[in-house]
């Protein structure tokens, strides 16, 4: 396939490259050589955006057998043939490895795919690679810059490789998803890490409600607050892939919850004018003196632009300290041991690490640039703690998390000012909805002068996902603030 040949999937919807695939206009495997093509222009070479780690070596075979069933029984539903790129930290139970972006699992294969990629896979999608990641999901080090892991290196972003900060720890599946080297990604979230990448990158980004997603199969950090969620281009392709997210999970109780409070077909809230007659908070000091000057002038710009489309801005109190301060990861830190113990003692034997206290003794040993430049001491932390979740500490601070997020925060606002959802300036205030496991989406609100993605963030209240997505929608379509990055195959600024 030319060059040219290939730019056909440019922010392609999911939509258009499913009509495409019926009408014959191109194929299954046209699309996923279409992107295989652009990773090799734009993510190895030229810019160097670095966001695959990993390709799915029976993608294009995948692809073909897509085609065929697809011209002798039809299409399985909207994600048949479509290219799906996984964050480094879910479970694939192929010939691709699941290392969370660190070396101490780069040769770790998983027994079986996860939970949520059986059902992309059931769905017909072409699970075309793993997407790099903050290491660890960005959980080794507080002083571990965004975007790095010692398995793939930096993950650069599309719209400034050179300056612009790529977000984490979804960064991979973020700068994909932006630069058109996949259809749509998977990323994971435990306090920020899909919202804040997708920002970075002018993408939409749904944090779903935890319980509507199995996290089974997926690298953990802290039960009680991570999830997966779709990473897209709009709003529409994040409806559609979630849908195809969902199931009860018996190895995963929480979702369970979602049963009965989930659908079947997200598209239906879909709206044009779903922002007529919205009730959206809006934190005291709206007008976000914290955030550099032209980010504020944009934010509030796009405030007048809700109220124009029908939406009515109610001033609320601060959503608890949760929303200004450097987040506490107290919870996170105790939950994290017992969690990835669980996770590493099920690896192959061939695995050098069964267990957090391995990894740490690895790491020294073998991974010295990530010790030397960053430390590893989240990771010494949580070792630290007995990997019972009985400290007193532990159990006050998630006790007080969900005080502070659920209890007299989103919920009380939400009730008490009778609120469709919240507004936050990007990724700014996102702790709160991440720690009450409630539902968030990002939408891109335009760039800077020097053309530094921003965007605005809606969260509510436990499933919350119908009326985000309608409102998201409604502000899409009426603004359209999402560009490609320009890129260049010879171009490394």
């Amino acid at each position: 396939m030319t060059d040219c040949a290939s730019d056909f999937v440019i922010e392609a919807t999911i939509s258009e490259l499913q009509q495409g695939m019926c009408t014959g206009e191109f194929t299954c495997k046209d699309v996923t050589l279409a992107y295989l093509n652009r990773i090799a222009k734009y993510d190895k070479q030229g810019p160097n955006i670095n966001s695959v780690l990993e390709l799915n070596p029976q993608a294009l075979v995948i692809a073909e057998a897509l085609d065929k069933e697809r011209a002798v029984s039809g299409r399985r539903g909207p994600l048949h043939g479509i290219p799906i790129l996984l964050k480094d930290n879910i479970d694939t139970g192929d010939r691709m490895h699941t290392s969370a972006g660190t070396i101490a699992l780069a040769n770790s294969y998983a027994a079986q795919d996860a939970f949520l990629v059986r059902l992309l896979r059931k769905a017909g999608a072409v699970i075309l690679g793993k997407a790099n990641m903050s290491e660890m999901a960005k959980f080794v080090s507080k002083r571990a810059p965004n975007g790095y892991s010692s398995r793939g290196g930096f993950v650069r972003n599309p719209y400034g490789p050179a300056n612009l900060d790529v977000g984490g720890s979804s960064c991979g599946s973020g700068a994909a998803v932006a630069a058109n080297l996949t259809a749509a990604a998977i990323g994971t979230e435990t306090l920020g890490s899909i919202i804040n990448p997708s920002v970075e990158n002018s993408i939409v980004g749904l944090n779903p409600s935890v319980g509507l997603i199995s996290r089974t199969g997926i690298v953990p950090i802290a039960p009680t607050h991570d999830t997966a969620g779709p990473m897209t281009r709009t709003v529409e392709d994040a409806a559609i892939l979630l849908a195809s997210l969902i199931g009860v999970d018996h190895d995963d109780p929480s979702t369970t919850m979602g049963k009965g409070r989930s659908h079947k077909d997200y598209t239906s809230f879909l709206i044009g004018e779903g922002l007529q007659g919205a009730r959206i908070g809006l934190p005291k000091g709206a007008h976000f003196p914290h955030l550099p000057a032209e980010h504020q002038r944009l934010i509030e710009k796009e405030i007048d632009v809700l109220i124009q489309l029908g939406a009515s801005m109610i001033e609320v109190e601060a959503i608890t300290p949760l929303e200004r301060q450097e987040w506490d990861i107290q919870s996170l830190v105790y939950e994290f041991k017992p969690a990835i113990n669980h996770y590493l003692n099920k690896l192959s034997p061939f695995v050098p690490v069964h267990s957090l206290k391995e990894m740490i003794a690895f790491n020294d040993q073998y991974n010295k640039k990530l010790v030397t430049q960053y430390g590893q001491d989240l990771l010494i932390a949580a070792e630290a703690t007995s990997g019972t979740l009985t400290e007193p500490e532990y159990i006050m601070s998630k006790a007080r998390d969900l005080e502070l997020a659920r209890t007299n925060g989103i919920d009380a606002i939400l009730i008490r000012h009778q609120l469709d959802a919240i507004l936050s300036p990007g990724h700014d205030g996102v702790a709160a909805p991440a720690k009450a496991g409630y539902a968030s989406i990002t939408v891109p609100a335009g760039f800077t002068k020097k053309g530094e993605p921003t965007g605005i963030t809606f969260f509510g209240g436990q499933f919350s996902e119908p009326t985000l997505i309608k409102l998201a929608y409604a502000y899409e379509q009426a603004t359209k603030h999402r560009r490609p990055p320009q890129l260049s195959a010879g171009n490394n600024e």
